[in-house]
């Protein structure tokens, strides 16, 4: 039986993502900065789907730990999925340089870092799946998702460089892009319906994706098309819209 190991575990669409695999009897091994809140998802996915489930700490940010904690789960997961992430309010990232370098660590070095130790490990197995949940912010740099939306292009570029890197060792590696996302962060916020997945939604598409070893995947698949347009507007025209 193979093992899936979800990185930033507390969030709404990592759990989605932990039933979609537990449903599929992967063994689970979940990942968040503070494990006794991964206690509860462990005993359920032990109870409602008979497979083997441990809760292990990580942040994210420590980017010294990161070796020997993968180097001691047991086994080694056969998948990894990065989930974590942070997105501030851009006008006060913009003036904080302590919430500007946060959102940088955690959605692009803390991403760079865990994943550099997973898939040096998954090319001397010759095998292994790297999933990273990106953001279709990451597509064109925009005022509204400065910090953020540039964080993501770096974690994009990483993981196109990644999976050229390692194609020819096996390794799957498969950027996500949701776009919005109904969850516990976004309750308050009036999100258009048609442009909203829910976790389950992007949980069935990342692990269809996955199965079909797809490079990258679009939640919704109209984003793809929204972003190309957006991407094909000249910069001088570009440069004086507010998106």
């Amino acid at each position: 039986m193979e093992t899936v190991l979800i990185l930033g575990a507390t969030s709404d669409i990592a759990i989605a993502i932990v039933k979609k695999f537990a449903s599929k009897k992967y063994n689970i091994q979940l990942a968040a900065r503070n494990p006794a809140q991964l206690e509860p998802i462990k005993s359920d996915i032990k109870i409602r789907y008979g497979v083997e489930c441990d809760a292990f700490a990580f942040d994210a940010l420590q980017f010294s730990t990161h070796a020997l904690f993968f180097e001691t789960l047991k086994p080694i997961p056969n998948v990894t999925i990065t989930v974590f992430g942070v997105m501030d309010e851009e006008d006060k990232a913009f003036d904080s340089w302590q919430l500007t370098q946060r959102m940088i660590d955690t959605n692009y070095t803390g991403a760079v870092s865990i994943l550099n130790i997973a898939a040096k490990h998954y090319n001397e197995q010759k095998k292994g799946a790297i999933i990273g949940v990106s953001s279709v912010a990451g597509d064109r740099g925009r005022a509204s998702k400065l910090i953020y939306g540039s964080s993501k292009a770096a974690f994009n570029a990483y993981l196109s460089g990644l999976r050229n890197k390692y194609f020819k060792s096996g390794i799957h590696v498969m950027t996500v892009k949701p776009g919005f996302v109904y969850t516990r962060m976004t309750e308050d916020l009036n999100l258009p319906k048609l442009l909203t997945s829910t976790p389950d939604e992007v949980a069935e598409i990342i692990y269809a994706g996955f199965s079909k070893k797809k490079n990258i995947i679009y939640v919704k698949w109209f984003w793809r098309y929204i972003m190309l347009i957006i991407k094909m507007i000249p910069e001088f025209q570009f440069k004086k819209m507010k998106l």
